[in-house]
């Protein structure tokens, strides 16, 4: 098979209904390649009862590619030999991404830092002192480009090296005043975005960026940030895959300094200069790319019958259950509840949440 071909089936793969991150490298691991899989896909969605399965259009393949090469920007693969290590080990990892710039800057040590958008301006200084610093110390900072702290960070770091990870697709400015700001990153730093080009951000989006920031870097840093932000999701999804989660205190009377406060009171470790952040994800850094695998095993041997999907079926409801759990609970083994949780979500009868847990759709 030419590499255009592999190229082809692979984006036409997981721009396809129903095919998530998970999916997608389960089926890859299953079939062989992304083209038996989108062969595959007709029959394995009617298992659960789904409607005709229909793949992405090929024409749309085709305008996306083409699209790409006049932006003159790059697809990487989650197999690709440049695939950063830190964020392949992520069970929900993105299976392609699309960038601008530097991509040697994501194998580096990351770290990332994030905060209010409303950010005051000691916050802004601050974060700007502290990427500059960091980036003296090597280390590559990872933000957002959305306005306030992750603008003054990927400031602050822009000549030794920053990361921007957007939420739209490669060649769409968000906030529109921060253009230049982007073209700068993508000329002399990394951009990178999970969507395809053309696609304007939404709010479903914004999560999905942030578990890329959280998931490239050795740790994350809350400069500012109110309860129930987006800064805070980040956090949390930087301490579900096990790296360092960090925040700056603040005065308990500037409600941007609550979401701090809170992390901190939680567990988060409480940091004032790029000295600290950076002994403190030395350790974890390396354990990240020691252990961390572009290529999870997936265990596909057990097929499932109609008895092994209602049993399935029978444990699951509208509320998240851990896979773990459903596995204890059915008594089938892993690779039968696995098979049976892919056939439903390729039926777009099951949603997949944080932290390899599952749901049944509305």
């Amino acid at each position: 098979m030419s590499a255009e071909r592999d190229i082809f089936d692979r984006l036409r793969l997981i721009r396809s209904p129903n095919i998530g991150p998970v999916s997608y490298r389960q089926l890859v691991a299953r079939f062989g390649s992304a083209g038996r899989a989108l062969e595959a896909l007709p029959d394995l969605a009617s298992r659960a009862g789904g409607r005709a399965f229909v793949a992405a259009p090929a024409d749309a393949i085709r305008r996306e590619i083409e699209k790409l090469q006049r932006l003159g920007a790059h697809y990487l693969f989650i197999d690709d030999a440049d695939y950063p290590a830190p964020l392949a080990e992520l069970e929900n990892a993105p299976p392609v991404l699309t960038y601008l710039g530097n991509i040697a800057f994501a194998s580096q040590t990351n770290v990332a830092m994030v905060g209010a958008r409303n950010a005051s301006a000691a916050g802004c200084r601050m974060a700007r002192s502290i990427a500059q610093d960091l980036g003296e110390r090597e280390i590559i900072v990872t933000s957002g480009l959305a306005r306030g702290i992750d603008a003054a960070a990927h400031q602050g770091a822009l000549r030794t090296g920053t990361i921007a990870v957007i939420a739209g697709g490669i060649d769409i400015v968000y906030p529109p005043e921060h253009a230049e700001l982007q073209a700068r990153i993508a000329a002399e730093g990394l951009l990178i975005a999970e969507m395809p080009p053309g696609i304007e951000p939404r709010a479903r989006h914004f999560p999905y960026r942030n578990r890329i920031i959280s998931g490239l870097s050795a740790g994350t840093v809350v400069v500012e940030a109110i309860p129930r932000s987006g800064s805070l999701i980040t956090a949390r999804l930087a301490g579900e895959a096990g790296r360092e989660v960090m925040a700056i205190p603040g005065s308990p009377l500037d409600p941007r300094s609550r979401g701090c406060n809170q992390l901190i009171r939680e567990g988060a470790t409480l940091v004032q200069d790029a000295d600290e952040i950076a002994e403190l994800i030395a350790p974890l850094d390396h354990r990240v790319r020691s252990t961390a695998s572009a290529a999870p095993r997936f265990d596909f041997i057990a097929e499932a019958g109609d008895s092994e999907r209602g049993t399935i079926f029978g444990l699951l409801s509208p509320n998240f259950a851990a896979v773990d759990e459903l596995v204890r609970l059915s008594g089938m083994p892993s690779a039968q509840v696995q098979m049976v949780l892919l056939e439903l979500e390729l039926a777009g009868r099951l949603e997949r949440g944080a932290g390899a847990r599952v749901r049944l759709t509305a």
